[in-house]
């Protein structure tokens, strides 16, 4: 038994799928496919139901899972202690961050980690705040930059980054334009709307404020990105909503107006679970010089 063929029953455990699964691991599926096989015929059974569109744990490989998953930690651990002890991290970290991601601070962080711990490759995984969440819970991804209403989510460590108030755009002649101060979930009512899928953290926001006030908005179109919500929006296809730094890149075209009913700010925060290992600590300790432990502006993302 090898301790890689371990990692790609962890990792097709995770996936539920053996080409995403390769493509996590960088190789390819028929050799992600032969190892786990090899894996079988040694355990004298199957890990995986293959009947379906998707690889599902058979109940020998549901028992087999914690185990093997404390096998790869305990070999990690070996070498993260040597590495304390000599000065150098080794590893593999995976970062995951929203779609549309823009905040460079977090490209400044993982740069100077890069270079203070070469021996750590950096792994980037890009998806929807919700699903971020779920990974860096089920130990898929280490560190997460996610949009979100919660300044901690349950379970995990977080870094706030941005926290902003959600503002209505719209382009100059709109009606909603010309109110001279902000403007009210009920008077989004009388207009299609353009906001994020969901499963994002401004999408969150917006919809717990309108259900806690009984409104239902008409939902016209979604973007994953704040450039494409700004461009149908000023196209005249709905009143988009974003976050005010979002809002200010594209005040050259779009008139904003705060949403003065919604009081929970729209968060970016980085997260990851309680008691890291030490390059997630080291990455941790980046960020915060990064960022000055201060909000950022650059919007809490697309995701």
């Amino acid at each position: 038994m090898e301790l890689r063929q371990l990692e790609y029953f962890v990792v097709v455990a995770e996936e539920q799928n053996f080409t995403r699964a390769a493509e996590r691991v960088h190789i390819s599926q028929s050799g992600v496919s032969a190892q786990i096989r090899r894996l079988e015929r040694e355990l004298g059974a199957e890990l995986f139901d293959r009947s379906g569109r998707t690889a599902t744990l058979t109940a020998a490989g549901a028992a087999a899972l914690a185990p093997a998953r404390a096998a790869l930690a305990a070999a990690e651990a070996v070498g993260q202690a040597v590495g304390e002890v000599s000065g150098l991290l080794r590893g593999r970290i995976t970062v995951g961050m929203v779609v549309g991601c823009t905040i460079t601070p977090l490209f400044d962080a993982l740069a100077h980690f890069h270079r203070a711990h070469p021996g750590v490759e950096i792994a980037l995984l890009e998806d929807n705040s919700d699903r971020l969440v779920h990974g860096v819970r089920a130990g898929a991804v280490d560190l997460a930059l996610i949009g979100t209403a919660t300044a901690n989510p349950a379970g995990l460590e977080a870094l706030t980054i941005v926290s902003e108030r959600l503002v209505a755009v719209v382009p100059p002649g709109h009606p909603l334009a010309g109110q001279r101060r902000g403007v009210a979930l009920r008077d989004l009512g009388a207009h299609p709307v353009v906001c994020m899928p969901p499963g994002t953290g401004l999408r969150t926001v917006f919809d717990r404020a309108c259900a806690a006030r009984g409104i239902e908005p008409a939902i016209a179109l979604q973007a994953g990105a704040a450039d494409a919500i700004a461009d149908l929006a000023a196209r005249g296809l709905g009143v988009g909503v974003l976050s005010e730094s979002m809002a200010a890149a594209c005040a050259d075209r779009l008139t904003a107006r705060v949403i003065e009913d919604v009081d929970t700010p729209a968060l970016l925060s980085l997260v990851w679970r309680p008691a890291p290992g030490p390059a997630v600590r080291a990455l941790v300790t980046h960020a915060h010089q990064a960022f000055g432990g201060r909000p950022t502006g650059g919007g809490p993302g697309g995701g």
